[in-house]
């Protein structure tokens, strides 16, 4: 599919719209809750790049805390600025992937058990972070050491403007690396992939190998989403950066949000932080498991109801009838069967 110049264009002036939100002076909690939702939306985006291919991932709160305990781990005992620190954690968090993947993908694991590998996987990160009190603070968390004044930008210890943008900067670079892979082969085998592991060997696609490309990717994003965070956070705690919530809370957004479209993980993500919040301010200390009963609840209405996301319910809505649908929308999940029109085209 040839690039027109609207399709650069349109991102473009987007990104640059938003990129002057921090200009407007708004008030720092919506900054706040701003930068989070870009951050989570980033890592939403990078667990929907394994997950539209049916490589379903409960453990990508690993990869947030490999990349972000390795950032602050080197500027706390060696001296290392971030600005190295977190290109460092995110080449951790890839090498996690691979470690994690290619003996699963070689050995056939799939489906519900690859899931439980990577929730196992997840757990033992979260256990080996809590282990290791001595360095990491345990379950009590760490917090990067502070730098002065003059030397905050070196250290990554930037106003909440400079986290915008950028957060908004690798939450790009998520949204691009999405557009590469869904217009590149590695799409079309994995899709081949999805549908028939054996069919796709037998015609010559290497199936382990093109697995693990997208699973590197992604934990190479999620590992930069949790580096971020933690640097923005100037906290690292394993329950909120290693722990099975988090990864549940990306698994959440990206569901929600809607997996098979380019923006469906950011409207999750959108979806998610104003949940949270909601529940927070409606329920405070008084229900304390009310927002993991409450996203377990709505998890599972929209895998019943709602398999392709917000987004697939609001393209829907956009389409017209009677219009035929281009094919690039149409496209869905692995397996779905095409719904003709209701209507012919009209004349």
């Amino acid at each position: 599919m040839r690039t027109t110049t609207r399709d650069i264009a349109l991102p473009l002036l987007v990104l640059a719209a938003l990129a002057c939100l921090p200009l407007l002076g708004p008030p720092d909690y919506f900054m706040h809750l701003a930068i989070t939702t870009i951050l989570v939306a980033l890592a939403c985006t990078a667990w929907a790049l394994m997950g539209r291919f049916g490589i379903v991932s409960f453990g990508h709160g690993a990869f947030l805390g490999v990349a972000a305990y390795s950032m602050a781990l080197l500027w706390n005992l060696q001296g290392i600025t971030p600005w190295i620190g977190l290109p460092v954690g995110v080449a951790l968090a890839a090498l996690a992937g691979a470690l994690l993947g290619w003996p699963a993908f070689r050995l056939r694991v799939v489906g519900h058990y690859f899931a439980l590998v990577t929730l196992a996987a997840g757990e033992i990160v979260r256990i080996l972070i809590t282990a290791l009190r001595s360095i990491t603070g345990g379950s009590l968390g760490m917090t990067p050491n502070q730098a002065p004044p003059a030397e905050a930008f070196a250290a990554m210890q930037m106003s909440k403007a400079g986290f915008w943008w950028l957060g908004l900067l690798a939450w790009a670079c998520g949204l691009l690396a999405w557009r590469l892979l869904d217009r590149s082969m590695t799409s079309k085998a994995l899709a081949a992939v999805a549908e028939d592991e054996d069919a796709a060997a037998s015609i010559g696609i290497r199936v382990a190998r093109e697995k693990l490309k997208v699973t590197l990717l992604s934990a190479a994003l999620a590992g930069l989403a949790g580096g971020l965070t933690a640097q923005y956070r100037m906290y690292l705690n394993p329950e909120t950066l290693s722990g099975l919530g988090v990864s549940l809370q990306i698994v959440f957004g990206a569901i929600a949000g809607g997996m098979y479209s380019l923006i469906g993980p950011t409207i999750g993500a959108v979806f998610t932080i104003g949940l949270d919040e909601t529940l927070r301010i409606g329920f405070g200390t008084q229900f304390i498991g009310a927002a993991p009963l409450i996203y377990g609840l709505l998890l599972v209405l929209f895998v019943l109801f709602l398999p392709r996301g917000i987004a697939g319910l609001l393209e829907r809505r956009r389409r017209r009838p009677g219009h035929d649908v281009p094919a690039a929308v149409a496209r869905g999940a692995p397996g779905d069967v095409a719904v003709p029109a209701t209507e012919p085209p009209r004349a």
